[in-house]
């Protein structure tokens, strides 16, 4: 079973960059497709990112677009997300979570692996 550890939260001024790293433990992370979500005080938990299991397919929530850029390194058993340009309306808890399969899927159901998250918060 893979486990997910998150890091490289903090607080950053906006416009400011962060780069979160998600490591996970196993032989099998390339099996896996990981993403991105994020849960700010109030708010359901939303997707930002996602990634295929060779990294070659991603997939972006639309307010991250252009901004944002996930990528993985399966030697490392390792996914980041590299945050540019961030605003105050990007801070939250950053989950990574990752499932077995052949494509890359959106939805917080569809992923049974999560790791315990990190704060990242963004000041005006």
């Amino acid at each position: 079973q893979v486990q997910l550890v998150e890091s490289g939260g903090g607080l950053v001024q906006a416009g400011g960059s962060l780069r979160l790293s998600c490591a996970a433990s196993g032989r099998t992370f390339s099996s896996y497709v990981v993403a991105w979500f994020r849960q700010a005080p109030g708010k359901e938990r939303e997707f930002v990112a996602a990634t295929s299991r060779n990294g070659i397919s991603t997939n972006y929530e639309d307010s991250v677009k252009g901004r944002f850029t996930i990528s993985r390194d399966n030697a490392k058993n390792t996914v980041y997300l590299q945050m540019n340009s961030l605003k105050p309306e990007d801070t939250a808890v950053y989950y990574c979570a990752a499932r077995i399969s052949l494509v890359v899927v959106t939805t917080r159901a569809s992923y049974n692996l999560w790791g315990q998250g990190t704060q990242v918060t963004v000041s005006s």
